[in-house]
């Protein structure tokens, strides 16, 4: 009789975070990261095998009840492990984010690689700061090139699906093969190229041979799914782990990403691959004018005279609760003189979303003490537009469906830019819902607006386009930076302000909402954690992740549901 076998697993039910010792039966071949059938309390569940020939003893075990596929590589596990501390998840939400619903019981030939022969530019690894309009296939190549001799495979991270797709199409144009990360099979067999947007990050390969990440500070690579995690963070210790070099490009790098690299390289004719810029101070203009100023009216003419199929892209983003205060005598936005943002009437005091410096309702500007709201949809600037030009008008969000190949006219939020690939001209009719939006990130998510809006009209080399800026705020540094195609001193500030208000990656913080998020955030309190409640979030900080982590340990989580997000 041949002797017992026990693996060690971990079970697809997250509310129970621990692992169990389950018998193998006689016969069945189990390796580590396979994906198993089991009885667990009386249901049958999925799990995980976390390690093999595990010690028996005289325990009495059930048995695996069926080998469903393969999981995850041995190789993979402990940078689960090292993601699942990291963000304070159970192990069961990593080791599913490297995994599909689909179960895999055979692995496709690891096919062999394609030396490209780069012609175009070397780009060393590292940090690259790059106009929008650069073409990230060259970057992609030469990486290709450089990791040729490499075990493994290179991981390319794109901000969106379909930007994924038109990049693996392109990469396999030239005889490269390419997985995309929605062909699990193949990632796991270690293709030699991997494409993907955020959940790529996880691609089960066992080893990376380099990662290319395309716009590493777009938001499309912050889960928003409870607890957050950050592709880019995750892909920086997967390459580190592996020792893999890493390219990571940004048209204007974060503080995040400068204290992890500590120097940027910057690419050729920065300020040409940036779109053309025009600022329009809606304070100096005729208080008559519609949604769209005389100027904002000339361009959409203009460009409705050219030949671009989608001639005019009018983009309004509701940030927050879509409303800010200005000014009613002179115009002036009311912002945070700490943190820039804007300010709210929060019992007749004004303050930004984290309370830095409360103060009685009056203009700095001008000593008036009525302020107005100013509030905005797109439905209705939709309307608006579409008098004001004299053409039908569609409008575009979230939700819209592909757009008809007569299209001329676009309304919308940001949907836009994953609908329409060109276009003659970008208004942003209120761009100070971004200069003051309740981010933190609020004035950078305005300047990757616009780097998004270039890639519709094309870069000042190209002579192409144009991108029309409406504010209330025509001297911010932002606006300048923008028109001069210059950020040094911006990214500074940037650097400067994170340090100053002990945000990422100056310090960590943790975010706590949803129904059990009061239980969770009085049971820290109670803990000797100090919580700060700003309406209905609690923020925990501290210096380190690390430190981080060690606060919200002290308490248990208690049932029902809670948003807990990672900075």
């Amino acid at each position: 009789m041949s002797a017992l076998r026990a693996v060690r697993v971990v079970t697809e039910v997250a509310a129970v975070d621990r692992e169990f010792d389950y018998l193998v039966p006689e016969g069945m071949t189990i390796g580590v990261g396979d994906r198993v059938r089991l009885d667990f309390h009386g249901r049958s569940v999925r799990a995980w095998v976390l390690e093999v020939d595990v010690a028996v003893e005289d325990r009495e075990l059930k048995s695996i009840a069926k080998w469903l596929g393969y999981g995850p590589p041995l190789e993979l596990l402990p940078f689960l492990q090292w993601a699942s501390d990291y963000w304070v998840t159970p192990m069961a939400r990593a080791l599913s984010a490297s995994c599909t619903m689909k179960l895999w019981k055979a692995l496709p030939p690891t096919p062999k690689k394609v030396n490209v022969h780069h012609v175009g530019p070397t780009y060393a690894p590292g940090l690259w700061q790059c106009g929008p309009t650069r073409d990230p296939l060259d970057i992609v190549l030469s990486a290709l090139a450089q990791t040729y001799d490499s075990r493994g495979s290179l991981l390319v991270l794109t901000p969106t699906e379909g930007w994924a797709e038109r990049l693996a199409t392109r990469l396999a144009h030239r005889g490269i093969a390419v997985a995309k990360i929605d062909e699990w099979d193949k990632c796991r067999a270690e293709w030699p190229v991997i494409v993907g947007a955020r959940g790529a990050a996880f691609a089960p390969t066992p080893r990376l041979a380099g990662v290319v990440v395309l716009d590493g500070d777009d938001d499309s690579y912050v889960s928003e799914q409870s607890p957050t995690w950050n592709a880019v963070r995750a892909v920086a210790h997967r390459a580190e782990r592996d020792n893999a070099p890493l390219w990571i490009t940004s048209p204007m790098p974060s503080p995040l990403l400068l204290e992890l690299f500590g120097a940027v390289n910057v690419d050729d004719d920065l300020e040409g691959r940036w779109p053309r810029t025009e600022v329009i101070d809606r304070r100096l203009a005729d208080p008559r004018d519609g949604a769209l100023s005389q100027e904002a009216l000339r361009a959409a003419h203009t460009a409705l005279d050219s030949i671009e199929g989608v001639a005019v892209a009018v983009i309004l983003q509701r940030l927050g609760a879509g409303r800010l205060l200005a000014c009613r005598r002179c115009g002036e936005l009311f912002r945070c003189e700490t943190c820039g943002e804007a300010e709210v009437d929060v019992d007749g005091s004004l303050q930004c979303r984290n309370a830095h410096a409360p103060r009685e309702p009056f203009c700095r500007d001008c000593g008036a003490t009525k302020p107005r709201s100013i509030r905005s949809g797109v439905t209705t600037l939709a309307r608006d537009v579409a008098l004001q030009l004299g053409q039908p008008v569609l409008e575009v969000t979230a939700t819209s469906e592909p757009l008809p190949l007569s299209t001329r006219v676009v309304v919308g939020t940001e949907a836009i830019f994953r609908h329409v690939r060109r276009c003659g001209v970008v208004i942003f009719v209120d761009f100070d819902q971004y200069l003051l939006g309740a981010r933190e990130e609020a004035r950078r998510d305005a300047v990757y607006a616009v780097a998004k809006a270039g890639r519709l009209v094309g870069g000042r080399r190209d002579g192409r386009g144009l991108v029309v800026l409406q504010t209330r705020r025509g001297g911010d540094d932002v606006l300048q930076s923008l028109r001069n195609a210059d950020f040094a001193r911006f990214m500074q500030d940037e650097v400067a302000t994170a340090e100053l208000l002990e945000l990422p990656p100056f310090g960590a913080m943790a975010e706590i909402g949803g129904v059990a998020g009061p239980a969770y955030a009085k049971a820290l309190r109670e803990a000797g954690v100090a919580v700060q409640e700003v309406g209905e979030r609690f923020i925990v900080r501290a210096p380190s992740n690390g430190e981080l982590r060690a606060l919200l340990a002290r308490a248990e989580r208690p049932t029902g549901a809670m948003r807990l997000a990672i900075s």
